[in-house]
């Protein structure tokens, strides 16, 4: 029924626009008709366990749950949920009589903007990837918390579809080496499981579980009218996006680091951070990056036929062992180092920062932002000892980075700290946090031009999307009253001419040299 039902929706007539021609894209759950200007989806009735799409009813249930589900981040490209009526030989979209079948009406867009696409041809860019971050951690912090009494969120919950994962993988693996990796990783998962029990549980309490989106990665975002817009939700398993904001992160991040682009991935994380302030999170991050690894992994091993070939069973297996190694990979102990700036403002210590992120693997704290996370935004105009630049507030904020970074530290993290730290005193703070918690600790010393920092202000000032308020009478206020690195200072300090890239690319071969598998 539903083949001949497919191939007669492909009628010009039965549409109320113009048909550009037809296309049928079929999946294992569903069948999209394209037409040109929108696209048509009709969900197949299939039973596979993790969705029951068998009955009328529940089709309809679960197209509108897809159209609520992706509007929340879509604007206009789920647009409607259509009854087909008449006969499966003569169909009608909407009509009279009763329903046989339901279609999701979507707005269609090129492949060729999907961001999967885009990376494969090399075009993928930082702002996608930060219209990514933005977009997630609003989305994130606006999505339903799910309820107190849902299991979805807690520990046995977490650690359920983990476990399921690794007894799924077992039955297909014979390679003496495959499975001493699968045992390691699997002991791994859970004494990481016991050592965050009590945060799952926390995290839980606290609201971290949310009606997520539950597969963001690559393929299932696109670029329309210039904007990165992110789509196909899932709506049919609860489980699969009543999940903790970091499972969802962390997908996109493993997607990332998989397709090579981890620097990206890094800056992802970083962004995200900024945004929602979520910095505990990054202790489960780890763990649900090696799930999600381990999920692809045995996916390619389901997709393997039961009669392949050695050959096909060579190209599955390699496909797994991508998967594996990745996992494998989250579950090494890292190198942390901690590195703050110092310099006034607008001398281009963010983007040394970002530097740090892309290609290090730090986290980066903006004191420019923090500060505002704790007492909101104020225009200043060239008074800086006022509001939130008070004495007081500049003491709260830099004890807020130093309280940040203890814990993405312990989280086993690097972090760099983008603030001025003209005074002494709070270089001294940072370097309490950095000795407490046995990490090396470096002091980036970010020097420009005058004219090269009043030029970068007033570029920053006219882009109106910084955070920082300093203008150029705050600026020359930082540099009269700055203190000087003292020698002990200059001995952990790197000099950075922030205007040249030489110097900064030696400095992170400096850290690499000093802190290998970063």
């Amino acid at each position: 029924m539903s083949q001949s039902l497919i191939a007669a929706l492909q009628n010009p007539a039965l549409y109320p626009h113009p048909v550009e021609g037809f296309q049928v894209i079929e999946t294992h759950i569903s069948w999209v008709i394209l037409t040109g200007p929108f696209a048509y989806k009709v969900k197949k009735p299939v039973n596979f366990g993790f969705l029951d799409f068998t009955g009328l009813e529940s089709r309809a249930h679960f197209c509108a749950e897809e159209l609520r589900l992706n509007q929340r981040l879509t604007d206009d490209l789920y647009l409607d949920v259509l009854p087909v009526t008449g006969s499966v030989e003569a169909p009608q979209l909407g009509g009279d009589g009763p329903v046989i079948e339901y279609v999701l009406k979507m707005r269609q867009f090129p492949q060729a903007g999907l961001l999967s696409t885009l990376q494969a041809n090399g075009e993928l860019t930082t702002q996608h990837i930060d219209e990514m971050a933005e977009q997630i951690a609003h989305f994130h912090l606006s999505a339903p918390k799910v309820p107190a009494e849902h299991e979805a969120g807690t520990p046995d919950a977490v650690m359920a579809p983990v476990s399921q994962n690794f007894d799924q993988i077992l039955p297909f693996l014979s390679d003496k080496n495959d499975l001493l990796q699968l045992e390691a990783l699997k002991a791994w998962a859970e004494s990481s499981f016991e050592r965050l029990k009590p945060l799952f549980a926390q995290r839980k309490t606290e609201g971290f579980t949310r009606e997520c989106h539950g597969d963001i990665h690559l393929g299932n975002a696109t670029v329309i009218d210039g904007k990165v817009v992110i789509f196909d939700c899932i709506e049919f398993n609860e489980p699969f996006r009543f999940t903790d904001v970091w499972a969802d992160t962390g997908f996109l991040a493993m997607d990332l680091e998989d397709r090579g682009l981890k620097s990206l991935a890094r800056r992802f994380i970083s962004q995200y951070l900024e945004l929602t302030g979520d910095y505990q999170g990054l202790e489960v991050l780890n763990f649900y990056k090696a799930y999600r690894a381990l999920v692809r992994a045995k996916v390619a091993l389901f997709s393997m036929p039961a009669d392949a070939t050695p050959v096909q069973r060579a190209t599955t297996l390699r496909q797994y062992r991508n998967y594996a190694n990745l996992a494998e990979s989250y579950s090494t102990i890292p190198s942390r180092f901690m590195a703050i700036t110092h310099g006034v403002s607008a001398v281009g210590k963010s983007h040394v920062a970002m530097r740090l992120v892309e290609a290090l693997g730090a986290i980066r704290l903006r004191s420019d932002v923090e500060r505002k996370r704790l007492f909101g935004e104020q225009t200043v105009a060239n008074d800086v000892q006022a509001g939130i630049y008070s004495a007081d507030a500049s003491a709260a904020t830099y004890a807020r980075l130093h309280t940040i970074a203890d814990v993405i530290l312990h989280a086993g993290f690097p972090v760099v700290i983008d603030a001025t730290y003209l005074k002494r005193e709070q270089r001294d703070d940072a370097a309490k946090v950095a000795e407490a918690t046995g990490t090396p600790f470096l002091i980036l010393d970010c020097n420009a031009p005058q004219a090269v920092i009043e030029s970068w202000l007033a570029m920053r000032q006219a882009d109106k999307k910084d955070p920082s308020d300093a203008t150029l009478a705050v600026i020359e206020a930082q540099q009269a009253n700055r203190e000087a690195l003292t020698p002990e200072e200059i001995l952990r300090s790197k000099r950075v001419q922030t205007n040249e890239s030489g110097t900064l690319d030696t400095v992170v071969a400096q850290i690499r040299q000093r802190l290998p598998g970063l």
